[in-house]
């Protein structure tokens, strides 16, 4: 994700670049309680400011040319032919239901290609604007690099259509300028990416963040594993794995990889795991693959960089089935329950803060130390689940559960896929980092969120409480609107998304209310340290007077705080009267 996580892992062999980084969970078909098709993804940065994106569907005359503008930094990279027909696009889904997430491993650092015109972020909703289904993206994906030139680094993309789910490792190959000698323009014959797509098993899930994750792969045998130069044979359902036909032979030119083609391994080879790759980034992979598999304890090593031999399979086939919430709240994850939780250290303080503000690497007496990096983190811009279901018409089927700010402390609302309209919450432009706007979402939750922050073990639960609400509210409301809408959709389609949108409006009109009504209670119960007494969300107050409260609850400082404090400061606050 944006600012790139490779460069700040660096820092633990001298480098000095700021941390951002992203997560992705995948769920299948066959691993999902509905028959959905779920990715999640969390655009973690310090420098995104949370809003839903809107690409309302158009056609366009022939040589009508595209401006691609870089995601991170909104700096213009070029032009490129539009394309005649484009589809509606809400946040990182389309009206076809297709969505596409990303994570950012960064890779091998000279691979950069700053002569390329389609950075990652544009890459993706460029994609999602042209294509229909996830086998059409990867084939576009490669089309457009090819032909524009890729200019990001490493990235590992989810791809998500009704049916099925596919992951996909890709990197930019550099720079090699040479003289065009009809043209007389100097061009980079390097132009293009090396990249492998895989499908996940039916019945599996998969996950990715920050760090590349395919490894070996079935080598072209030209039905079910195929190269970049037979993608005319993507759309055969027996088609499993595709990758640039160069994948191989570009790393072996780059002294990457001297072993059998069958021993390839493509993190190995564009992004080998280092001790920041698996403490950083497949943590947040292992701790997912945790919760839903019993057999995952095995990688724990692996997971806190201590064994990098051992590593973790691509996918796996979870216990039980997994419905929307169980992937809404894997995001909110903090390590809990493991040997890394980042409730329980003396880094979360007496009131059991699972957040660590960066650095995230610090040194002390000589020695190198690090603050675990969850899911769940501050510094999240927007955050989705996206459902895709192939048993409703495209404009009903495709829902973004979308939220912003800190996952673990948002509210996932329902916005479809095919709507027309987003929510002023959510819109571009109202508000941004430096900009306060009082009916912005993004600035509202982060109000309640960074209150919460303060005494996070008990205010947090609170707000958990109207979360769950909202959230249990918009997933039961969601069943009667689809049906609702399927029906319309039979005699007027453009009526049901009409209906859709103005559902999904009116759910962010109510969030937002009801938000701000949590941010005042909090206020209310929690101001100056103390906690006033309350029965479902109403005070307490004296037989003599409603505007003065019962006495109020002082928690003390949990034992093991107070033994801290004791010996970090002698006997300066031991009390002698007695």
């Amino acid at each position: 994700m944006k600012g790139k996580l490779w460069a700040a892992l660096a820092i633990l062999v001298g480098a000095s670049v700021p941390a951002s980084a992203c997560t992705n969970f995948l769920v299948t078909k066959g691993a999902s309680k509905d028959g959905s098709c779920m990715i999640s993804y969390a655009a973690d940065s310090h420098y995104l400011y949370g809003e839903l994106y809107h690409w309302p569907a158009a056609k366009y005359p022939k040589g009508t040319m595209l401006k691609v503008y870089e995601w991170d930094s909104q700096k213009y990279l070029g032009e490129i032919e539009q394309a005649a027909e484009t589809y509606n696009v809400v946040g990182n889904m389309n009206e076809h239901q297709l969505a596409i997430g990303e994570t950012t491993y960064g890779g091998r650092h000279e691979l950069q290609d700053s002569t390329g015109i389609i950075d990652y972020g544009s890459l993706i909703y460029i994609t999602l604007q042209r294509c229909k289904t996830a086998r059409e993206a990867i084939k576009m994906i490669s089309e457009l690099t090819e032909r524009y030139g890729y200019a990001s680094s490493g990235e590992s993309f989810s791809i998500a259509d009704p049916n099925e789910v596919w992951v996909m490792d890709l990197i930019s190959k550099g720079i090699d300028l040479q003289m065009n000698k009809k043209t007389k323009q100097m061009e980079n014959t390097r132009r293009g990416m090396v990249w492998v797509a895989r499908r996940i098993p039916d019945g599996y899930v998969c996950a990715h963040a920050n760090q590349a994750r395919i490894t070996t792969f079935p080598l072209a045998n030209g039905k079910t594993s195929i190269t970049s130069k037979q993608l005319n044979k993507i759309f055969n359902p027996e088609v499993e794995t595709v990758y640039a036909h160069d994948v191989i032979s570009f790393a072996r030119q780059m002294k990457y990889f001297s072993g059998k083609d069958a021993e390839f391994s493509f993190c190995d080879a564009y992004a080998p795991v280092d001790f920041g790759g698996a403490r950083f980034c497949e943590v947040r992979v292992w701790s997912f693959f945790n919760s839903v598999n019993s057999e995952m304890k095995e990688y724990i090593d692996y997971a806190k960089g201590w064994n990098l031999a051992h590593k973790m399979p691509l996918w796996i086939k979870p216990d039980r089935k997994l419905d929307v919430h169980d992937v809404m709240d894997a995001m909110r994850d903090h390590l809990e329950g493991t040997e890394l939780d980042m409730t329980k250290d003396f880094g979360a303080g007496p009131h059991a803060l699972p957040y660590r503000w960066r650095p995230m690497t610090w040194k002390h007496n000589g020695k190198d130390y690090v603050h675990e990096r969850a899911t769940a983190t501050q510094q999240t811009g927007f955050v989705f689940v996206s459902q895709s279901r192939s048993w409703l018409p495209d404009p009903v089927g495709g829902i973004l559960w979308f939220g912003v700010d800190d996952a673990a402390s948002t509210v996932f609302t329902p916005m479809y896929s095919s709507m027309t309209r987003i929510p002023l919450a959510y819109q571009q432009g109202n508000g941004s980092l430096l900009r306060y706007s009082s009916t912005s979402a993004f600035w509202l939750f982060n109000k309640v969120t960074n209150y919460c922050y303060l005494r996070y073990d008990l205010m947090h639960a609170d707000l958990r409480k109207e979360q769950l609400r909202l959230e249990n509210s918009f997933i039961d409301g969601v069943k009667n609107v689809d049906k609702q809408a399927e029906e319309l959709y039979k005699s007027n389609p453009d009526k049901a998304v009409e209906f859709v949108t103005n559902y999904s409006n009116t759910v962010v009109a109510q969030t937002m209310k009801d938000w701000e009504s949590l941010h005042e209670f909090l206020l209310m119960k929690y101001i100056d340290g103390n906690v006033k007494k309350e029965v479902d969300g109403k005070f307490l107050h004296t037989p003599e007077s409603k505007d003065i409260p019962v006495k109020v609850d002082n928690p003390e400082y949990p034992d093991w705080w107070k033994e801290c404090l004791i010996r970090s400061t002698g006997d300066k606050l031991e009390n002698r009267s007695k």
